[in-house]
């Protein structure tokens, strides 16, 4: 694996791109100097990319912060946007022993194309017989100033979290959700302000009928979606502690989380798959009421897995929330006699009932894992970014990041 600081803006785009659903953020959109949207993802050669559109000029420029990384969608980077506008990138591999997660910060604020610091290594981690990391996740709050929490899969495979003020030195690596034994699989979403919400599983759903779970951190603790407290950060919880969303002992189907949002209360909103059978997929829209319960409803049938060597059956098409308007999603689902598309849905009455727009149709390829950009709102140019090409496992996609244009057309982020 080898570094590379070039701006590759006047040179020919990256072949192919990936990612997985549950590193983030993957895109994000941010307004100071510029008006710039930052998408990260992982080449089909293993180079970690990071690309930048200019909404003022329509310019495209993208940098790779290593090549030759492995080849697997689990590998791609999260971003973020530090008080000094700076750029932070961390990736890490696919629980490979002796990788660290690493992370670099561009030198110049709000533009990768002026180089980048050079590679530093979280390499403190939770023990356990699976040494390594993956998905790493990253959150700030305004009312901790330049805290950053960076949050992953540790060595002992339950989520993991160290924070850092300066992005040079870390806290000791500890366990948030503990599940001996298991996998949780966990989405992070930070309002920005004070609040980090979770939702996750208590293992894989190859293994376990999972259930999906909620909490969020606030002021240094742990509470139920009521505000009940849990417990303080850094005292690992179990997940029987947090609020029980979907119950898989009781509705049958088990389940895995795709994303969580809050709406303008502050209240959290998630949707998530269930799987009545591994070729049968739906998504579902649960959100916290005023009432003080979850109100869970099905918004559509998903089809079949995207993977084709069959080995993951339980990867849908995906599906992602606007955290501008959480009453909007983007998703992928399989068309009859077809193949999976992309489509806006949109509920007005709190997800009671949907109306759906087609981005794409008649497809011979596959579209999925779509999503906006974090911090974007309304439509435009990146409002919608996805995965389109075949899908064999993932460490073998054949795909493209692409992207709507201000003209509402798609177009490629990588060849």
């Amino acid at each position: 694996m080898t570094v590379d600081d070039k701006d590759m803006s006047a040179q020919a785009l990256p072949v192919g791109g990936a990612w997985c659903w549950f590193g983030d953020p993957r895109a994000l959109h941010h307004e100071g100097r510029y008006k710039r949207t930052f998408v990260s993802y992982i080449s089909d050669a293993g180079d970690i990319v990071i690309a930048q559109y200019d909404h003022g000029t329509g310019e495209l420029s993208t940098s790779t912060l290593m090549d030759g990384f492995p080849k697997d969608d689990h590998n791609n980077p999260a971003i973020c946007v530090r008080p000094d506008g700076r750029i932070m990138a961390f990736w890490t591999g696919h629980q490979y022993p002796g990788v660290p997660i690493y992370y670099r910060r561009s030198v110049l604020a709000e533009d990768i194309t002026g180089g980048w610091e050079p590679v530093r290594e979280i390499t403190d981690n939770t023990s356990g017989d699976r040494p390594g990391f993956t998905y790493q996740n990253l959150a700030q709050l305004s009312r901790e100033p330049g805290r950053l929490f960076v949050f992953w899969r540790g060595g002992n495979f339950n989520p993991t979290f160290s924070t850092s003020v300066d992005g040079e030195t870390w806290t000791p690596a500890t366990t948030l959700i503990s599940a001996p034994g298991e996998r949780p699989y966990v989405k992070v979403f930070s309002d920005g302000t004070d609040t980090i919400h979770f939702a996750f599983t208590q293992a894989h759903p190859n293994r376990v009928r999972t259930s999906i779970y909620y909490m969020y951190y606030r002021a240094g603790s742990l509470h139920r979606a009521d505000g009940t407290p849990i417990g303080d950060l850094g005292a690992a919880i179990r997940p029987d502690q947090a609020d029980l969303v979907y119950d898989a002992a009781a509705a049958g189907p088990k389940a895995w989380i795709w994303d969580i949002a809050c709406d303008s209360a502050g209240r959290p909103i998630l949707v998530y798959a269930t799987f009545p059978s591994d070729t049968d997929h739906r998504y579902r829209y649960a959100r916290w009421d005023n009432a003080g319960s979850w109100v869970d409803t099905e918004i559509t049938a998903a089809g079949d897995s995207i993977s084709a060597d069959g080995n993951e059956p339980n990867y849908s098409g995906g599906i992602s929330l606007d955290h501008a308007n959480p009453s909007v999603v983007l998703l992928s689902r399989q068309e009859p006699g077809g193949r999976h598309e992309i489509s806006r849905w949109t509920s007005t009455d709190q997800g009671a009932s949907w109306d759906s727009v087609a981005i794409t149709s008649n497809s011979r390829e596959l579209n999925v894992r779509p999503l906006k950009p974090h911090g974007m709102r309304g439509d435009g140019a990146l409002s919608v970014l996805w995965m389109a090409g075949e899908y064999p496992s993932y460490t073998s996609y054949q795909t493209r990041i692409m992207a709507l244009g201000e003209d509402g057309m798609p177009f490629a982020l990588c060849r």
